[in-house]
């Protein structure tokens, strides 16, 4: 693990979806999740952190340093083997607790982080039956939320077969999926350099920030499906600060990022803006986004991880 980041970034992530589901709710029959006090869609960090993690598994081919920890149908105590395999080979029992050597110890740590992407980036917790520690990731997310309130539609959907023998004589099958006709989301970023130094960071590196911003902006495209065909990113502004403890507060900074609902369409909940009987928005051209880039605090400068100018 080298050149780890040595900069503090707060950013301010935009993307749409049209007639889809983005993150359907297991506690609500996949409902598309939704704030029950406001009605603006939600979607987890979670949701988010799975889509970086499947297409950076599918950019290198899950191979060092760019595997997969958490992915499906893994085994995770399998992972942590393979690091006590390599630090210390001769262990066959006590492997719930980490070594009495802290040098060792780390090197377990170390083994995973230099091995597993997802680790370096968000942070594990491998304290289980093979237990190879903890750490904190440097990237972090909220949680996503859409600017205006969202309407989930339930479409009934037929199928001409059927699952058994009992079921011949329905000749078909009848099943719900759930839409959103439109929804625009923002959730904030961070990418904390303190957390990603040697010798106690993840090593998360110059070079995997640079794939974590090509997965922010390609990570839909191998996320196809039924439910999510028309997802994709609009907008990443960026606030990258010369100090590794930040030059400015970061909800300073997200204030300076400004999405409106243009005239015509609904205002945004609370905003005077808008008619307030204007239709519903249906894509990105029924807002505007702008970027005060006026004044910024000393030490502060922006990046357009993806532009939507």
């Amino acid at each position: 693990m080298t050149n780890p980041v040595s900069s503090r970034y707060d950013f301010a992530y935009f993307f749409d979806i049209t007639d889809g589901n983005p993150n359907g709710d297991p506690d609500a029959g996949n409902l598309p999740r939704i704030d029950a006090e406001t009605g603006q869609g939600l979607v987890t960090d979670v949701c988010l952190k799975r889509k970086i993690r499947n297409y950076v598994g599918l950019a290198h081919g899950e191979q060092p340093p760019y595997e997969i920890y958490v992915k499906e149908r893994a085994v995770l105590n399998r992972q942590h083997d393979r690091a006590w395999q390599k630090v210390d080979p001769k262990a066959t029992k006590d492997k719930d607790k980490l070594p009495k050597d802290e040098k060792k110890a780390r090197e377990l740590t170390a083994w995973m982080c230099g091995n597993f992407f997802d680790v370096r980036a968000f942070g594990a917790v491998m304290t289980t039956e093979v237990n190879c520690g903890q750490v904190r990731g440097p990237v972090q997310f909220g949680i996503a939320r859409s600017l205006h309130p969202i309407v989930a539609q339930e479409h009934a959907v037929t199928r001409c077969a059927v699952t058994n023998e009992r079921d011949l004589e329905k000749e078909r099958t009848i099943g719900r999926k759930f839409t959103v006709p439109y929804a625009l989301y923002r959730v904030h970023g961070y990418v904390n350099p303190n957390l990603a130094g040697d010798p106690n960071g993840t090593g998360f590196s110059e070079s995997d920030l640079s794939l974590f911003r090509q997965a922010l902006d390609q990570m839909f495209e191998s996320d196809k499906s039924a439910a999510r065909a028309n997802m994709r990113p609009v907008a990443c502004i960026a606030f990258r600060h010369e100090s590794r403890l930040g030059n400015a507060r970061a909800d300073k900074l997200f204030s300076r990022v400004l999405c409106t609902a243009r005239q015509g369409v609904q205002p945004l909940p609370g905003a005077e803006n808008g008619d307030g009987d204007g239709r519903p928005p249906r894509s990105f051209g029924d807002y505007e986004l702008t970027v005060d880039e006026q004044d910024l605090p000393s030490g502060v400068t922006i990046e357009h991880w993806i532009d939507w100018r």
